[in-house]
C-alpha cells in the first residue's frame, strides 16, 4: 500500500503506513529500496502500534525526517484464532489491542496532525486523509475467529464516527474492507487446488484478489479524485460480502 502511494504522489512529503506485526525488516526495508529507486524518499520503523509511546515517537520520526505528514494508512493487524470458549483473555486482548486500540492511537496522532497543519495549497484539498485497513468480517461474523470479527467491527464505527467528527476541518476517514487477498497470512486458503475450489464458494467472481488491488484503491482513496469520498467502507472482496449462500434463494 505505501509503495503504491509513494509512487503515485510525488508530491506528498509524509506518508504513515503502520503494516503487519509479522512483516520482518528486511521486507520493509526492500519496499524502502524500491520506493527510492523510483525517486521518492521512505524510511522503516519498527513499532508496536498498540504501545502508545511507540506511536508517539513514529509520528515525531515522520514529523523529523518528512517535515509534513499528509496520507495516513493503518494497515496493522493481527489474528489469534481459537473456538471462543476456549479464547483466553490474552487472545483476546492481543487482537484488540493491536487491531483496534492500535488503530486509535494512529489515527489520533495523524488528527492532531492535520489539524495542526491544516489544508496545504499545492498538497491536496483536504487536510489530511487516514485510510482504516478493515475486513469484511467487519460484516460477516466469523466462527472461531470471534475476537477478530468484533475488532473489524470495532474499526468500521470508529471510522464512521470520527470521519464525523473531523469532517469540518477537512480531514477525510475512510476504510478498506478487502475479502480474500493472496498473502502469507492466509496461504492455507489458497495454496492447494483443493483449498482454492472451496475458497471460490464464497466468492461469487470466483477468483481472489491481489495485493496491488488494494493498493490501487488505498491510492485512489488518499488522491483528491476522491474528495468527496468520507466516512465510506468500501469492499475489496469479488462478492463476499453479499452473502453468496443465498445465490440459489437460500
Amino acid at each position: 500500500l505505501c509503495k503504491e502511494a509513494f509512487l503515485n504522489f510525488p508530491q506528498i512529503q509524509g506518508l504513515l503506513c503502520p503494516t503487519k506485526l509479522n512483516r520482518t525488516r528486511d521486507a520493509a526495508l526492500d519496499v524502502v529500496s524500491e520506493i527510492e529507486r523510483c525517486g521518492s524518499r521512505a524510511i522503516a520503523i519498527q513499532a508496536d502500534v498498540s504501545d502508545e509511546q511507540q506511536v508517539l515517537a513514529m509520528f515525531a520520526t515522520v514529523q523529523q525526517e518528512f517535515g509534513a505528514l499528509d496520507i495516513l494508512v493503518n494497515n496493522a493487524g493481527i489474528q489469534k484464532d481459537a473456538p471462543f470458549d476456549e479464547m483466553t483473555v490474552e487472545q483476546w486482548d492481543r487482537v484488540m489491542s493491536v487491531n483496534l486500540r492500535g488503530q486509535f492511537l494512529c489515527a489520533r496522532e495523524g488528527v492532531r496532525t492535520f489539524k495542526r497543519q491544516g489544508v496545504r495549497e499545492g498538497i491536496s484539498c483536504a487536510a489530511g486523509k487516514i485510510i482504516c485497513i478493515s475486513s469484511v468480517h467487519e460484516v460477516i461474523p466469523w466462527a472461531g475467529h470471534v475476537n477478530y470479527a468484533a475488532s473489524k467491527g470495532g474499526v468500521l464505527l470508529m471510522m464512521k464516527s470520527l470521519a464525523q467528527e473531523v469532517a469540518p476541518h477537512r480531514i477525510r476517514v475512510n476504510s478498506i474492507a478487502p475479502g480474500a487477498i493472496r498473502t502469507p497470512i492466509n496461504t492455507e486458503a489458497w495454496s492447494t487446488p483443493e483449498a482454492y475450489d472451496e475458497l471460490m464458494k464464497l466468492i461469487p467472481y470466483k477468483r481472489i484478489g491481489e495485493p496491488d488491488e488494494l493498493g490501487r484503491l488505498a491510492v485512489w482513496l488518499a488522491s483528491d479524485e476522491s474528495d468527496y469520498i468520507n466516512g465510506s467502507s468500501i469492499f475489496i472482496d469479488g462478492g463476499m460480502s453479499l452473502y453468496p449462500g443465498f445465490t440459489t434463494g437460500g
